[in-house]
């Protein structure tokens, strides 16, 4: 299959090429919405990443900021080598199972 641009001019394609349809890359999946960063925890679903995403809320009554997390099930192609542990950027897509919603991109360069 054809290599495509997801549209984010600061993720680079994969090497490696896969034939999976959800793929944004090399299948028909389009990525829109909001972009995330988080670290890879699991990958031991088929096809499918945890991702730890931390955040922070600003509580008004103290002046303050309080740290959250939220775990995020997100669809890891073949084609997209990372390891747990790695900085991830995730993408909105459309539902690919009761709980995903993301995909996973790459990983984040420092």
């Amino acid at each position: 299959m054809a290599k495509k641009s997801v549209g984010i001019s600061w993720i680079e394609e994969p090497e490696k090429t896969c034939d999976d349809k959800n793929c944004p890359f090399h299948g028909t999946l389009s990525v829109r919405g909001i972009l995330l960063e988080g670290i890879l925890v699991k990958k031991k679903m088929n096809k499918t990443a945890v991702i730890l995403h931390e955040y922070l809320v600003y509580i008004p009554k103290y002046k303050r900021y309080e740290r959250r997390r939220r775990k995020i099930h997100a669809h890891l192609p073949p084609c997209v080598e990372v390891e747990v542990g790695d900085k991830v950027v995730i993408g909105e897509c459309r539902p690919i199972a009761k709980t995903v919603s993301f995909v996973v991109l790459g990983k984040k360069k420092s």
